[in-house]
């Protein structure tokens, strides 16, 4: 063991500023912290890691004395035996390293280097925390631990009476057995005899023990430079002094430990939870939680929760889908685009300038068919539907996350969040706290954050206007791309070449187009992620949870405008502002706006939903599942040739790939990106649920899979809910009956057809004697004179159609020769009056059974309130109980004491 004096170690990093500017100098710890340790001056000598040779046993989890457990792992590579000519940087780092080390060794934690098997520059360095140590920063922390065993969490089976049903979907209890609960109560070690304390080796359970080292090693320091101060395993790591710092896995995935003592917990996930022959198992959460933490077992406790609601949109949009399906060949206006005496005789201007021909409407039958299946009667009923199971789901969910808190303690988790060490290493400025009245050290004063606030709003604003400039591009390609397609078509066009039927002009254009915007999407993706993190950064939240909740808002809305401006393109925009042949309108002045097909552009909305969702599915799971076991295959291809099974557990876990501390985020990301698609543009596509709840039962299992198998480690955090995850949820919510009444208003065709079935089909205005929807593409359909063309808009008319003096284009006007000639007739205004009508009756009575179901369902149940009440009552009680106890014998102990001293002084004067 190598020993150094404090004086001998400090007079050696004076010579070494003297040449590199100033670099290391060793700072104490805090103030609470010194008062359990001692202080520096205290401590006679420094000493670094004690180097050892691993003892042969690959499961085992403790120092070479088979006594001390390990509670972190901390991995960099010896400079002296690096092949490199950077001597100068590489003692740099070796004296960071080793004045970390030692800090971390007078903090009071113990270290034991081992080198690898298998690259002898690598050194993983032990790092377990004594009883004394977690007692410590166990009260520090607030967290809270067990005071004697709780019969009150019982839980009862959803299922009642058909419990023996769902008995298959249940996690086997003789293989996971169930945890005991127990009263609790925030730690404190003046109070130590209250705690249920039978084995102090596992009081504090592996998860417990790695978040109190984690938070030692985020708050060390390791050098102050310029009255700058630098600490934290976090800025080691990223800085290369180390190559990783991580929590052990208690075993391997696969097989058992040969460990007895081992709970062999990663295999029992594996096995229950992980493998594909677990996939209709309902997830075993408590494990999930005790062995990665509450913030992950609450992420896993949401997307189940999320999967189990989504079955039921799933049958409704399938019967809706499926209705439309059924139906498609009674749909009266699909029949008239496809027969050869009504849409193979209609000739439609040319939808773009010079180069697009006329066109006959027979060749859209095949688009007019598929529409059918989704602008249907079942449409609405489905998208109304969908207003209410959003608001269940939110609402239900809150109770089963309450439910959660209660079953998990974490009740009054805020009181226990600490500052974040990059902010607490920022407080330079003495301000009077208004409600202490006592001084308190910030990062900024109200004017530096006022600007911060400012600069962070500039740059989002600045990169949502970038992503608006790319939608635009793609809005350009589709105009300039359809022009090209449609000069293309063969001069003797009928639309029954099998070519022209499946592949018009503007499928061809918007399939393309939805391709080049996925793209597009999944690139600048990877751009916003980075910027967002630079912006967040830059603004300094205080805790790990207004980090999370300002990254969060920030990427979603770079997320929101990037996945779904396209959709609302099409949906909201495209085919509303392009003038009539005549007198079209242009883009910049030089592109024409884009036209829909005759039956509207909700299929073309449909194709851009189904491409970017499963595109982003595909290549989510490629990221997901290829990528971390390519890296994987490739680490252990590079280590030297020996077997895996001599390895130790730390040097297994070292090569796989580390989750990040925003892993978690972007799963959350990934999911309400998804809950918009099925919640927002769901009028247009019904199988939207579908395709989710397929996913979302892949993405458990997949994420179980990655995280058991291929990723290190998490360290266990807490967490009460899904934080800022919920609000935005809500916020889709509202957003989306909006959107989906304004899709089936003014995207789908139907309110159109109502209108011409209840009004426009018999007298006054039409030749009918009953209500029919036949002639209702006659009539959605005006007429222009080709004559009136101008020179820039003419078209380019093939042999055949210069005896013809009209074409037909898709719009409500007069025709010519109307003393109002072109301008809009009273068909358009009654369909305008019907589709605001329809609108605000549609988000009215949604709005209102929202509002009666948020009232109607309480966000905690009444029995959880209970539960809640009475557990904070008998823990208040046994507290006091135990007080009194101690009060009454100190006191009996003070009373035998005062009447032995009695009976010693008058003793002797009575006798």
């Amino acid at each position: 063991m190598q020993m150094m004096t404090r004086d001998v170690l400090l007079e050696m990093d004076q010579e070494e500023d003297d040449d590199d500017d100033g670099d290391i100098v060793l700072e104490n710890l805090e103030q609470t912290v010194v008062s359990s340790f001692g202080t520096l001056e205290s401590q006679p000598d420094f000493q670094t890691p004690e180097f050892e040779e691993f003892n042969g046993k690959p499961d085992s989890l403790f120092f070479n004395d088979g006594q001390r457990r390990i509670d972190f792992v901390l991995v960099y590579e010896d400079e002296s035996r690096k092949e490199t000519n950077k001597k100068g940087s590489n003692e740099k780092q070796r004296r960071k390293r080793r004045a970390y080390e030692s800090n971390l060794i007078c903090g009071g934690l113990q270290l034991e280097a081992t080198r690898s098997i298998l690259d002898d520059k690598l050194v993983f360095v032990k790092v377990h925390a004594p009883w004394e140590v977690l007692c410590t920063y166990a009260e520090i922390m607030h967290i809270k631990l067990p005071l004697k065993p709780n019969d009150l969490k019982t839980r009862t089976s959803a299922f009642g009476n058909f419990s023996w049903f769902t008995k298959v979907l249940q996690v086997d209890e003789s293989i996971i057995k169930p945890e005991q609960e127990f009263f609790t109560a925030p730690f404190e070690k003046n109070r130590m005899n209250d705690f249920y304390i039978q084995d102090r080796d596992t009081f504090f359970n592996p998860a417990t023990r790695s978040r109190i080292v984690y938070f030692i090693l985020c708050r060390i320091k390791y050098q102050v430079r310029d009255n700058v101060k630098k600490f934290g395993i976090n800025k080691l790591v990223s800085s290369g002094i180390y190559k990783a710092a991580f929590p052990l896995h208690d075993c391997n995935f696969s097989h058992k430990s040969e460990d007895l003592s081992c709970p062999n917990e990663r295999y029992l996930l594996y096995r229950e939870w992980a493998h594909p022959r677990s996939i209709y198992k309902k997830q075993p959460l408590d494990l999930i939680r005790k062995y990665y933490g509450e913030k992950i077992g609450i992420y896993f406790a949401w997307l189940g929760y999320y999967t189990q609601m989504l079955l039921l949109a799933a049958v409704v949009g399938v019967a809706c889908f499926l209705y439309g399906y059924v139906n498609q060949n009674n749909c009266t206006w699909s029949k008239e685009v496809c027969h050869p005496d009504i849409g193979g005789k209609i000739i439609m201007c040319p939808q773009c300038d010079r180069l697009c021909p006329f066109w006959k409407l027979n060749i859209t039958c095949e688009s007019s068919k598929k529409l059918c299946i989704f602008d249907s009667f079942g449409t609405l009923v489905f998208a109304v539907f969908m207003g209410v199971w959003v608001t269940l789901f939110l609402e239900f969910w809150k109770r089963r996350q309450a439910e959660l808190e209660y079953e998990w303690d974490t009740v009054e988790l805020q009181q226990e969040e600490q500052a974040r060490p990059e902010y607490e290493a920022r407080c330079t400025h003495v301000v009077i706290n208004e409600i202490t009245q006592e001084e308190e050290r910030v990062p900024f004063t109200t004017w530096g954050k006022c600007i911060r606030i400012t600069l962070c709003a500039s740059a989002v604003l600045f990169w949502i206007l970038l992503i608006i400039a790319s939608v635009i591009g793609i809005i350009v390609y589709r105009l300039s791309v359809f022009i090209v397609f449609s000069a293309k078509l063969p001069k003797n066009f009928n639309g029954t070449d099998p070519i022209q039927k499946y592949l018009t002009p503007q499928t061809a254009t918007s399939i393309t187009a939805s391709f080049i915007s996925f793209i597009i999407i999944m690139i600048l993706n990877t751009i916003y992620e980075k910027v967002a993190i630079m912006i967040t950064n830059f603004e300094l939240p205080r805790t790990q949870t207004d980090y999370e909740n300002s990254l969060t808002m920030k990427m979603f809305l770079f997320q929101f405008v990037n996945y779904y401006s396209s959709c609302f393109y099409i949906a909201f925009f495209k085919g509303k502002f392009v003038g009539y042949p005549g007198d079209p309108v242009y883009w910049l002045g030089k592109y024409r706006n884009e036209e829909c097909d005759p039956g509207g552009c909700l299929l073309e909305l449909t194709t851009q939903l189904t491409i970017i969702m499963g595109g982003k599915a595909i290549w989510n799971n490629i990221q997901e599942v290829l990528l971390p076991w390519v890296k994987n295959l490739i680490g252990r291809c590079r280590t030297v040739s020996r077997a895996e099974k001599i390895a130790p557990r730390w040097e297994q876990d070292y090569h796989l790939q580390p989750m990040g501390k925003l892993g978690l985020f972007y799963e959350y990301l990934e999911m309400i990106i998804q809950f918009g698609f099925v919640t927002l543009f769901v009028a247009s596509f019904p199988l939207a649920p579908l395709l989710a709840l397929v996913n979302n039962i892949l993405e458990i299992r997949v994420d179980a899979w990655k995280m058991t198998t291929q990723y290190r480690r998490m360290v266990p955090e807490k967490a009460q809910d899904i934080g800022a995850w919920q609000p935005i949820m809500q916020g889709i919510a509202i957003l989306a009956v909006v959107t989906n009444a304004m899709i089936i208003a003014f995207t789908s065709d139907m309110i159109p057809r109502l209108v011409y079935y209840w009004s426009f089909s018999v007298p006054p205005y039409g030749d009918h004697t009953h209500y029919t929807m036949e002639g209702y593409i006659n009539n959605t359909l005006s007429y222009f004179n080709i004559a009136d063309f101008k020179n820039r808009s003419k078209g380019n008319p093939y042999s055949g159609l210069e005896k013809h003096t009209t074409c037909r284009y898709r719009d409500f006007r007069y025709p010519p020769g109307h003393p109002q000639e072109y301008k809009h007739n009273i068909y358009y205004w009654h369909v305008i009056a019907a589709k605001l009508a329809f609108i605000i009756v549609m988000e009215h009575i949604i709005y209102s059974v929202k509002f009666f179901i948020s009232y109607a369902i309480p966000d905690v149940s009444k029995s959880t309130k209970s539960k809640i009440k009475r557990e904070k009552y008998l823990t208040q009680k046994l507290l006091h109980e135990n007080h009194l106890k101690d009060v009454t014998k100190n006191m009996g102990v003070i009373a035998e004491r005062m009447v032995e001293v009695v009976d010693n002084n008058l003793r002797p004067k009575l006798e």
